[in-house]
This record gives structure tokens, sequence and C-alpha cells, in this order.
């Protein structure tokens, strides 16, 4: 039922409207808020108390009066009507369709926080998904129904790196089932036209919902962008039985949004002002991954964000860590060095990968490559501290070949141009340890060694 209210109208700050309460309204119901030009505004409550409600206008205010504005309260919560003509579609932060074609056509009505979980019901998640990045594929790979934090930094390539991996993203056992959702938060205009126009040229949008809300739009739209595209995702995942990537970009927009609409409500800050309740926000969207026992489809999710100041134990990496399943670190140092993609595996870690890799997923000598490469990263990380201290001549034989080890790993393995199957990969790693004693190959069986070690060195 709907009821339409003028005249309570009491304070207007930024994208909040606040209003004299005169009727029993629910948390998170949508509104329709329309000022004295006509124009019809979507909304959401997003306070309420025995006195007084607050709106979150989630477009434009330019235009609204105290006088004259008139509310209209739809008596249920935001809904997305979603179709299976998502796919190939770009909406924007609020689920509205921005590419010039005609709306979709809506099978079913879903609100857009979800609907809760049993944890009962949950599967653990299984399987890989190939990047066709080396560094992630080989060393922190991608499981289906993961949640993966992209830890980054501003100024680094992590745009160029979430087109590829939307791009080039696949399942090793048939990908005409895997799709991707991608939602751009608070990006530049450039920014959103980088990601439009990339993967239309790539022909990835064919198989992409993609969201872009954009830097000029409501920070009360910006909350609201990744509840849109998950449930979306949801809706494909679990409605339509497909594999879903869900990339989000960038989640520290969101956790700013966040915090400048905690502090126009007026809420108590928490550390560097963000509110206290972050880490539960956050985890109403990074939840929503995952498989569902007796659901042929799964949510992924890779979720990217920049660390201010680089610095990994800001609140917001910090409690992305607590919730998610691993982090993948982008390195400053590499990417002044010119290498692409510039990942840091030493700090980067899947908690998941164990169970996505191996036999019937990817190769059975995979997890032992991924931990040879990893321990001889870490000693060659260790040589190059030495080296600079007693210099490359004063080094034991063994401790210049790890250099040499280091050098080529940046420069063959880690950096690439092009996307590399998980084969080509692996014959990367296996050529880079041919190049070590084998007295070091401690992580790697005797037949392992021959197979893949002894024809190289």
């Amino acid at each position: 039922m709907q009821l339409t209210v003028e005249g309570a109208a009491t304070r207007l700050e930024g994208p909040l409207l606040f209003l004299r309460r005169t009727l029993d309204v629910g948390l998170s119901d949508a509104v329709e808020v329309r000022g004295p030009d006509g124009r019809a505004r979507l909304g959401r409550i997003a306070a309420i108390d025995e006195e007084f409600m607050t709106i979150e206008v989630l477009e434009s205010t330019a235009g609204l009066t105290l006088e004259g504005t008139v509310v209209r309260f739809q008596g249920k919560p935001l809904t997305f009507g979603l179709g299976p003509g998502i796919l190939g579609r770009v909406f924007n932060g609020v689920g509205q369709v921005i590419d010039g074609g005609p709306p979709v056509a809506a099978h079913h009505q879903v609100p857009i926080d979800g609907l809760p979980i049993n944890p009962v019901a949950r599967a653990l998640p299984r399987d890989f998904i190939e990047t066709g990045i080396s560094t992630l594929d080989l060393m922190n790979s991608l499981v289906r129904g993961q949640k993966l934090p992209l830890f980054s930094g501003g100024g680094l390539p992590h745009d160029r790196l979430a087109v590829e991996i939307a791009n080039h993203a696949r399942l090793r056992q048939g990908d005409e089932d895997f799709v991707i959702v991608f939602a751009g938060i608070g990006v530049p205009h450039d920014s959103a036209e980088y990601f439009r126009r990339s993967l239309e040229q790539s022909g990835a949008l064919e198989r992409t919902a993609l969201f872009l809300n954009l830097a000029s739009d409501s920070s009360t739209q910006r909350l609201l962008t990744p509840r849109f595209a998950l449930s979306a995702a949801e809706y494909l995942a679990f409605k339509q039985g497909l594999h879903v990537l869900v990339i989000m970009t960038d989640m520290t927009n969101y956790c700013e949004a966040l915090r400048e609409v905690s502090s126009s409500k007026g809420e108590i800050p928490s550390r560097k002002g963000f509110p206290g309740y972050m880490y539960s926000d956050l985890a109403t969207l990074f939840e929503r991954a995952g498989c569902l026992r007796g659901a042929p489809g799964t949510l992924t999710q890779l979720s990217i964000l920049t660390m201010p100041a680089d610095d990994i134990s800001h609140p917001i990496p910090d409690l992305t860590g607590y919730i998610t399943e691993g982090q993948i670190v982008l390195s400053r140092d590499l990417d002044r060095r010119g290498i692409y993609p510039p990942i840091n595996v030493l700090p980067s870690l899947s908690r998941l990968m164990k169970d996505g890799i191996g036999g019937k997923y990817t190769d059975p000598d995979h997890p032992a490559l991924a931990s040879q490469l990893y321990a001889a990263c870490a000693r060659a990380a260790q040589a190059r501290v030495l080296a600079s201290v007693v210099g490359e001549e004063g080094l034991a034989e063994t401790d210049r070949r790890y250099l040499r080890f280091g050098s080529g790993f940046e420069q063959t393995l880690a950096s690439q141009n092009e996307a590399r199957s998980l084969e080509q990969s692996m014959a990367l790693g296996w050529a880079l340890l041919a190049g070590l004693p084998v007295s070091e190959l401690t992580r790697l069986s005797d037949a392992q060694i021959a197979r893949h070690i002894e024809g190289r060195a």
C-alpha cells in the first residue's frame, strides 16, 4: 500500500532528507520523492525514531525544497526487476538501463539486500577459475564460490587488470554457463567509458551485466550499487543456474560514501571517521558469495579496493581481510619497474586455493609447483637483502642462482602482455625452477623432478 506525505520535511542536507514521522514505516522501505520541479526521485528510509525519519535520496537533490516536497512511501523494500535479458546490458548504480536499449523484461522482483542464507545450506567452494593471469592462476588460484579481494593503491593499474580478468576468466570444464557481473563504484567518467568500451570490443559484454556508478552520482546511490549488482548475480547463479564471477571496483569509494552518509546522519564515528558498523556492513556484501547445496550455480567475488596511502592496516583493507578468504596485493615497486601486472606474490594469499586445484580440477603437479615457486620467491627476496649488504660478488653460488631466479620470475612469469593458459604458466614455472640446484627443490617429489626438471637443467 502506498501512502503520500506532504509538508513534513524539516531539513535537507546533501543527499539526506529529514522528515517528521507521521506514519508507521519500515527501515529500508522504498520511497518516491517529488519536488516542486515535478521530478520523481528514488529513495529509501535510512533511519527512523519515534519523531523523525531520514530518507536517502538516490538521485540529485537539486531542485528540492522543504516546502512543496511530496514523499510517497511504497510500503516495501527496494527491489530489482530481473530477467535473463540482463546479460549484455549496461545499468547505472540503481539498476536503470543506460545503454539506450529497452528496459529489461522482469521475470522476478528481488530485494536488493538479498535473502538470508542458512549456513547449513552452504557448500564448500570447489573448482578452479582460470583468469589468464599467471601469478593468480599458479600461486593464488581463484576458486568457484570464493570471495577474494585485490588490494591496490592509487595510480596502480587495477582497472586494466579488472577488465582483463573479465575478458579472459573461464572455467576449465567448459565455460558456456560462466558469466560476469561487473560493478564500477564511484568511478570517473573516463574509467566508466574504458570499462564499457573494453568489454564491448573484446566481446565479453555479451556475457556480462555491467553496472556503472559515476563519481558525480549521489553518495547514497554508491551504497546501493554493489547491492543491485549482487542481486543480479544471485539471480543468475541461483535462479538461472549459471556460474557468476562478480568484479567490484572500487570498494574504497563505497566505504568513503558510507562514512559521508554516516556523518551526515550524525552517527558517532569510529576508526578514521568510519562508522563502527562498517565491518558488518561490508559483511552483508561479501557474504553473498558462495555455493548452495542443490543449486547448480555459484557466485564468486573478486572485489578491488585501493589502500589509502598504500597502508594495508587501514580500516578498509583491514576489515576486508577479516571477512574474505585471502587477498591479492599489488606492488608499487613492481609497477615502477614496468612489471605488469604488479602482483606481489609473497603477501598475497588465496586461502581456498587447496580446494580448487590438483588432480580433477587443474593438474596433479600444480600444488607442488605452486609451493616450490613460493618458497623460491621467499628465498630470492632474502638473497636480495643479503646482496644489498655484501654485494652480489660476496654471495654463495646458490644465493646468486636465487637472485637470477627472482629476476627471471618477475620478467618472464609475473610480467605478461597477454592472457596465458594454466599450462603455459606452469611451463614457465618449471623452466624457472630448472635454474635452481636440484637439492633446493624440497617441495617436489623425485618423480616430479624427473618429469619436469631434469630434462631442462
